[in-house]
């Protein structure tokens, strides 16, 4: 099927094609009407609860389709599986992501140019890239997919602030065609991603959010009763083999919680972004191959893993929001066969959610320091910056200072114009005289200006464009081509590192007085609303209405039943949700030892001296950019007031201030 591109068939052979090219005897629902909007010539938006063949929608469609389906992913796992049940159906498809060598992508992008390659699938930051964005500049691309598209609206700009850029991409790289895939969206979310991107609403295809195989419980289980009742619930479980996720907020409490089952004879592995890439990948593999049955997780496993024998998900802590819940549910039962999701909820963990949103948020002081960086360094109206390094500068956090950038961009006092890697590495694969005697003697002279300015050492050589620019007055892009052109006749190996982001600035509004005050407002604003959401989930697990009719509902789906029949409430079970008193804030005495060293790591650092709001996030265990290589989670009092709620923590801290 690889090296084929195949006729569009008209709708009545849509199934024989689907058998042949798939083989599925026949379309989930929804499936069918947003492939006949495709063939039509029509952008699409496609919303489908988790697990119920999203992904199919662009996959049919890209092997009628003549050029390449571009494939915007949030997570390489997910990429990978979908690579990997193309692979298996004989379909010709790839990523270019940062695991694959420079020849890899190499032999990716010469079979996306030749044809052989029908889909290619990236990560959003990939725009970011010069290179590739050169590379998308000299192909045709039938169509531009979206997934976890809800990002590109107002509730998910912090999940990936680059998705609301990708209106514009679609316009740069003129991609007539659009399918924009979500699980989880509102209304108003719907209804803003069609308008982003030019999508009529006829051409919205949403199917119902119930799944009838799922039995939703909610538990109210005081904090002391949580472990006992996690027993409880996963024992039946594991004596008939079943697999299964644990969800749970914080890192360490997927390690603690994986030890503790473990140790009562249920075999359980703990998944969390802390532990390295090797062993994230290792347990993945254990769990879809079935070596392992139970995952105790935090967020960072599910969005990748297509399990389709899930008999539970259990929230061992509450969930981030009604949208995270519904997401993380639907990871269980794929397979149609009946599958709990119980929720082990009361009000004390509520504090730990809440904790995550006022860490993120950023501090005026904060905001000020970054316009006052684009001021010191913008040159003839332009700003170069690479993130990590602004990010430890401002000690805003690396997402939120991606979606500051973008509110500058809303305001227009920053224009994204490229970005480009800063620095350029290469090897002569042929010795330099060959390489020159391919080319005449114009080309000769150019080519030998760029190896003058190349400091080698050993057999690795680093360009310096400035100087070279300054001396000859060569272009960047003009060089970069040159480069690139040699690369691909083999006769240099070339690396790329450090991208740097490239604005405009408009320097009149980057000087307006109310700048700062109007940037801390939205995220004071931002704060507020995702706070009023943790009370908003609480209410939702509180209710006395069947909850599956409440979260269809929710996301506006209005033709569920209004009892279900297998909810917790249905079976007159409906919960009130305890709270136990938290242990009171610590001593002040010991606050203040835990303060006093935290500053003068800061001191030794040479680090400015902590403000309240740096010394709570410290408390509480938040990780800060500008302490993230600093050792600061060695410290004795990092995370001890993880149980308290933030504001009673910086309550205290302005008191012993």
């Amino acid at each position: 099927m690889s090296n084929n591109t195949f006729n569009q068939p008209d709708n009545l052979h849509l199934e024989s094609q689907l058998q042949q090219w798939f083989g599925f005897s026949q379309f989930n629902l929804g499936q069918k009407q947003v492939i006949q909007h495709l063939l039509a010539g029509q952008s699409s938006l496609a919303i489908f609860p988790t697990g119920s063949g999203k992904s199919l929608c662009y996959q049919f469609s890209a092997l009628c389709l003549p050029n390449v389906t571009l494939v915007v992913s949030p997570l390489l796992a997910l990429m990978k599986d979908q690579l990997a049940f193309l692979a298996s159906k004989g379909v010709s498809a790839a990523s270019i992501d940062s695991t694959l060598t420079f020849e890899q992508t190499k032999d990716v992008m010469q079979g996306v140019r030749e044809g052989q390659i029908k889909i290619l699938m990236v990560s959003v930051e990939r725009f970011k890239n010069e290179r590739f964005r050169r590379f998308l500049s000299s192909i045709a691309i039938s169509m531009l997919v979206v997934d976890e598209a809800h990002c590109i609206s107002e509730w998910g700009h912090n999940f990936r602030p680059d998705y609301l850029k990708l209106p514009q991409i679609r316009t740069e790289f003129n991609i007539a065609q659009v399918l924009l895939l979500t699980a989880t969206a509102k209304r108003q979310v719907k209804l803003d991603m069609a308008a982003k991107f030019g999508i009529n609403e006829q051409c919205i295809v949403q199917t119902g959010f119930e799944r009838s195989n799922l039995h939703l419980q909610v538990m109210a289980t005081p904090e002391h009763h949580k472990r006992q009742q996690l027993l409880a619930s996963i024992t039946p479980h594991q004596q008939q083999g079943n697999a299964g996720i644990v969800y749970v907020t914080l890192q360490q409490s997927a390690e603690d919680l994986a030890s503790f089952l473990t140790s009562n004879g249920i075999e359980a592995q703990a998944y969390h972004a802390g532990l390295d890439t090797s062993q994230r990948e290792q347990i993945q593999d254990d769990f879809m191959s079935g070596a392992v049955n139970i995952i105790v997780a935090t967020i960072a496993f599910g969005m990748g893993v297509d399990k389709s024998d899930i008999r539970f998900v259990i929230h061992y802590d509450l969930p981030k929001s009604i949208e995270n819940y519904s997401q993380e549910i639907g990871r269980a039962g794929r397979d149609g066969k009946d599958s709990q999701c119980i929720t082990l909820a009361n009000k004390d963990g509520i504090n730990t959610i809440e904790n995550f949103v006022y860490g993120d948020t950023p501090q005026k002081d904060d905001i000020a320091e970054l316009i006052k960086i684009i001021h010191h360094n913008v040159d003839s109206g332009v700003w170069e910056m690479q993130e990590s390094a602004i990010s430890s500068q401002t000690n805003i956090r690396l997402l939120t200072l991606k979606t500051l950038l973008v509110q500058l961009e809303i305001r227009g006092v920053l224009q994204a114009s490229y970005a480009y890697f800063a620095d350029f590495k290469y090897k002569f694969e042929l010795s330099e005289s060959e390489i020159l005697a391919k080319f005449n003697a114009e080309r000769q002279q150019f080519l030998k200006q760029i190896f003058e300015f190349t400091a080698f050492k050993k057999i690795w050589g680093q360009l310096d464009f400035n100087a070279l620019q300054q001396t000859f007055g060569h272009e960047r892009s003009r060089v970069v081509a040159a480069l690139e052109y040699l690369s691909e006749k083999n006769m240099i190996s070339l690396e790329t590192k450090k991208i740097t982001q490239v604005y405009k600035v408009n320097q009149q509004l980057l000087a307006e007085n109310n700048l700062v005050d109007e940037l801390t407002a939205y995220f004071a604003d931002t704060e507020h609303k995702e706070i009023a959401r943790i009370h908003a989930l609480v209410a939702f697990f509180e209710t006395d209405q069947c909850i599956s009719y409440r979260l269809a509902q929710y996301f506006d789906d209005h033709n569920a039943a209004v009892q279900c029949g297998r909810c917790s409430v249905c079976l007159g079970n409906a919960q009130v949700l305890p709270e136990t008193q938290q242990s009171a804030v610590l001593n002040d005495q010991i606050i203040k030892g835990y303060i006093d060293e935290f500053c003068q790591l800061a001191q030794d650092k040479g680090f400015s001296a902590p403000d309240a709001y740096t010394k709570t996030k410290f408390l509480i265990g938040m990780v800060m950019p500008r302490y993230s290589r600093a050792k600061v989670r060695q410290l004795t009092g990092f995370a001890t007031c993880q149980h308290i709620r933030f504001e009673h923590v910086l309550a205290q801290v302005k008191k012993l201030a």
